[in-house]
C-alpha cells in the first residue's frame, strides 16, 4: 500500500463517485471513465486541465490552499474531507497509530469498570480496543480488550446477525479509519491491517478504494443480541487526555425503554455469574 501519490489517488477515487448531473454538466452520451472526467474538473475549479493532471499524477505536490478549496468544492467534500485532503498536500508528521493498554489513564480505568450498566471501552487510531469495562463484554465478546473492531467485523460473519445496520456500520467504519490515520499510509500497523482486511473482504477492499472520510461518529447502534434481543443504544465517542488518537465509546439506552431493560438484564446475567 505504500504510496507517494496519496493526493493524486484520493482525487482520482473522488473524482470517480461526483457524476456530471451532481455539478450541473448534462449527463452527455458515452463516457470512458467513471465520474468526472480531469478537464471537467479542473474547468469548474479554474484551473488548467494540465495543472490538474500533474496534481492527479503527482508530479505537482504542493497545490495552494485555494486550489485545495476549490477542488473540494466541485468533489462535494465535506469539512472532514476537505481537512483531510489538505493534510494530504501538506503532511503534518508521522504519528504513532496503535496504543496499547498503558496508554489509557488508570483513573479512566477504574470510572469504567464503576459502570456496571453501560458498556465502555477505549480504542486508539486503528480501532483497536485497548480496555473495556465487563457489562461491555457482555453486549458482545468482539469488545473484548486486544480485538480489532473492524477485524470484527468484516472477517467474522456473525456480525451481519449482530448488526443489523451492517452495511452502514461498516461503511462507516472504513470512513473513521481514513480519517483517523490522515496521511500516515505507510504505518507498518495500517499496513498490514488493510493488508489482512483486502484480502479477506471484497466489502473492505471496495470502501477502503472510495477515500471517504468521517471524523467522528455518534448516533444509535442498533444490535439482535441472541440473549436479550433487539437494542437501540446511543453510542457517544470522546476524545480523552491522554496519548494522541485515544477515543472513549460509550453505549446507553434511554430510560423506560426495552433497550435500557435488555441492558439491565446483561447487567443481571453478569453479576449472577460474577456472584457464582
Amino acid at each position: 500500500m505504500p504510496n507517494s501519490n496519496r493526493l493524486g489517488e484520493y482525487l482520482r477515487a473522488r473524482r470517480e463517485l461526483v457524476q456530471p448531473e451532481d455539478v450541473g454538466l448534462p449527463p452527455g452520451g458515452r463516457r470512458r471513465v467513471h465520474g468526472l472526467r480531469r478537464e471537467e474538473l479542473a474547468l469548474l475549479a479554474g484551473i488548467s486541465s494540465d495543472y490538474y493532471m500533474r496534481l492527479e499524477q503527482g508530479r505537482d505536490l504542493h497545490p495552494s490552499d485555494q486550489v485545495l478549496d476549490a477542488l473540494a468544492k466541485v468533489l462535494q467534500l465535506s469539512p472532514d474531507a476537505t481537512a483531510h485532503l489538505h493534510e494530504l498536500a501538506h503532511p503534518v508528521g508521522r504519528r504513532e497509530l496503535a496504543g496499547s493498554v498503558d496508554d489509557v489513564p488508570p483513573s479512566l480505568l477504574r470510572l469504567i469498570n464503576n459502570w456496571t450498566t453501560t458498556p465502555a471501552y477505549v480504542q486508539d487510531k486503528l480501532l483497536n480496543i485497548l480496555a473495556s469495562n465487563p457489562i461491555a463484554v457482555e453486549l458482545s465478546p468482539h469488545y473484548f480488550a486486544g480485538t480489532n473492531l473492524l477485524r470484527e467485523v468484516f472477517l467474522d460473519p456473525s456480525q451481519k446477525t449482530f448488526r443489523p445496520e451492517w452495511d452502514l456500520i461498516t461503511t462507516n467504519g472504513v470512513a473513521a479509519l481514513r480519517a483517523q490515520v490522515g496521511s500516515n499510509l505507510d504505518d507498518p500497523d495500517l499496513v498490514a491491517l488493510v493488508d489482512e482486511l483486502s484480502a479477506g473482504s471484497d466489502r473492505f477492499r471496495e470502501l477502503w478504494n472510495r477515500h471517504d472520510i468521517v471524523a467522528r461518529i455518534s448516533g444509535v447502534n442498533r444490535f439482535d443480541h441472541p440473549d436479550v434481543g433487539h437494542l437501540d443504544l446511543h453510542a457517544e465517542k470522546l476524545q480523552i487526555n491522554g496519548p494522541e488518537g485515544l477515543t472513549l465509546c460509550i453505549f446507553h439506552a434511554d430510560p423506560g425503554t426495552p433497550s435500557a431493560e435488555g441492558l439491565a438484564r446483561l447487567t443481571a446475567r453478569l453479576i449472577n455469574t460474577l456472584t457464582h
